[in-house]
């Protein structure tokens, strides 16, 4: 029998709220972290219980957006090499063998990882769906969290590398939910992007999902995916939609 591998230095920062039904799935994949850290937002199911149960550390925090709770969590970590993950999201076995060398070789200080989506029961490997490259594994004194309320992103000056094995997101929403996120997640960017003094003419309704859909669906691939694919796509080009349109509402009304 072979010996059990010794666990990273790093702690996985996830941010939760009523995540019991997703997070076990999520604890099982890090195993291989030697702190797990759970921030959450005030669950009223049995999310903090669980995660107390597998082994994580759990500390409660009011909601403060995307971003500064992802960097909240950060800087609670007992470690300095973090790796930020979803409540949806799982960790490969390749990725996870790929972050251990990663963490044994020095040369960069942040990493990015392929998420591969799935979607209405297909895990897609095109378009927007795949590969995903989302900068999630860093070490603390050389990247953080963007502020940002919503689409939030590590920013980081150092040279990145890219890991090997994929970062699985699967969300296990209907599409009634799925489509209910997107639309407060359009509302609080076109609000973001309004408070940052971008402004937007009819034009973009047009040009901009457009492009998009050019972009993922046709020169990306998304076609291969099939009826997953082509749904997915056309989700995300509704919401560059719906995003310029509310931003023009907001410049309309001056707020």
């Amino acid at each position: 029998m072979s010996p059990t591998p010794e666990k990273l230095p790093l702690t996985v920062a996830v941010i939760a709220l009523n995540a019991e039904a997703q997070l076990g799935e999520l604890l099982a994949s890090v195993d291989f972290a030697d702190e797990v850290l759970v921030v959450d937002s005030g669950s009223t199911d049995g999310t903090a219980g669980l995660a107390q149960s597998r082994g994580a550390r759990v500390i409660h925090q009011e909601w403060l957006g995307f971003g500064r709770q992802k960097q909240f969590a950060v800087s609670a970590a007992r470690n300095d090499w973090v790796l930020c993950l979803d409540v949806d999201e799982r960790v490969t076995p390749r990725l996870a063998q790929s972050i251990r060398k990663a963490l044994a070789g020095g040369r960069f200080k942040a990493w990015r990882m392929a998420r591969r989506n799935r979607f209405l029961g297909a895990w897609l490997a095109h378009g927007e769906g795949y590969p995903d490259w989302c900068l999630r594994l860093f070490h603390r004194a050389h990247a953080s969290w963007s502020n940002d309320e919503v689409h939030e992103a590590v920013l980081t000056t150092a040279e990145v590398g890219r890991l090997e094995g994929d970062l699985l997101h699967d969300s296990a929403e209907d599409v009634s939910t799925y489509m209910a996120k997107q639309n407060r997640y359009t509302t609080l960017h076109a609000q973001a992007l309004f408070r940052q003094g971008v402004r937007a003419g009819y034009a973009k309704l047009f040009v901009n999902p457009l492009a998009r859909f050019l972009k993922f669906y046709v020169f990306k691939l998304g076609f291969l995916d099939g009826g997953p694919g082509f749904a997915h796509v056309v989700i995300g080009c509704n919401n560059t939609f719906h995003k310029y349109l509310k931003l023009i509402e907001l410049q309309k009304s001056g707020r």
